[in-house]
């Protein structure tokens, strides 16, 4: 990794840092991470908040505040906690968090999913970003989630909250299949118009949870419980190639061991790979 970042030119006169990252095999958001500037203690309270609010979604900065004080012992104001919330990507005042930033003037996309039989793959994917906690900062994660076989289609990781990870990411799932319905929140970073346009030049049509409702998106939200309970909070991850080692191990567990009861206790894989085959 080391030997890589020094063969990195910024200011390259013809390449791209994205594409000397490409080219070098190198993650671009292990270039472009930092440690974030947070105490030790800051760092302890937001994993602390992070885990709490993957237990209840609906906790905003009040309740937030009491649990850490009166559970945990931490002499910590309200001020504190809704500015480390921030940092986080956590909207208080909506009862899931908000890692996505809201879009301002976008074009308005009706949720499409209520009521509707999801009958097989590719029917409807589905996007969404989480805070990871790390020993001296965080990352955040976007994943895309087949609704029918909860298949990870793909994931990436970045340091800040901008679109071009999201659409990295699309880009990469795109590659593999198209869906019918491609689902989101309205959060800034999937409500840009290179994201929706990417989605609709494949053929798909674009779907968006109502402000504030956590259950439209719900199975991607149960994958960052999962996530989070079974592999990251078990680590102590130091660095972002680390990290990305370790869920690049977890989602093929994910993918191609864990078993679902939901499915019928097959993986996501099996039902996701068998079915379409046998679709074409």
């Amino acid at each position: 990794m080391s030997t890589k970042r020094t063969l990195i030119e910024p200011d390259h006169p013809v390449l791209s840092l994205r594409r000397q990252c490409e080219l070098l095999g190198l993650n671009r958001s292990a270039w472009y991470y930092a440690p974030v500037p947070e105490s030790a203690e800051n760092l302890r309270l937001m994993r602390l908040i992070d885990e709490q609010y993957t237990r209840t979604p609906f906790y905003g900065w009040p309740r937030m505040t009491a649990y850490l004080r009166q559970d945990k012992g931490y002499v910590v104001n309200h001020k504190r906690v809704q500015r480390l919330m921030q940092i986080m990507g956590l909207q208080a005042l909506y009862p899931k968090p908000r890692t996505t930033l809201p879009g301002t003037a976008h074009r308005r996309y009706p949720y499409l999913l209520r009521g509707l039989a999801i009958e097989q793959p590719d029917q409807v994917w589905s996007a969404d970003i989480t805070y990871i906690p790390m020993t001296q900062g965080f990352m955040y994660l976007v994943a895309i989630l087949d609704w029918f076989s909860r298949y990870v289609i793909t994931w990436q990781l970045s340091n800040t909250l901008d679109g071009l990870f999201c659409l990295d990411a699309l880009q990469t799932a795109l590659q593999q299949g198209r869906p019918e319905i491609f689902n989101t929140d309205q959060g800034a970073q999937f409500t840009a118009t290179a994201f929706t346009q990417t989605i609709e030049q494949a053929g798909s049509r674009v779907s968006m949870d109502g402000r504030g409702r956590a259950l439209d998106n719900i199975f991607i939200e149960r994958l960052w419980r999962t996530v989070k309970y079974e592999h990251v909070y078990l680590f102590e991850y130091a660095s972002v190639p680390e990290l990305e080692a370790g869920l690049n191990t977890y989602f093929h567990f994910y993918n191609y061991e864990r078993r679902h009861q939901s499915l019928g206790y097959q993986t996501p894989a099996r039902v996701y790979l068998a079915r379409r085959a046998r679709l074409k």
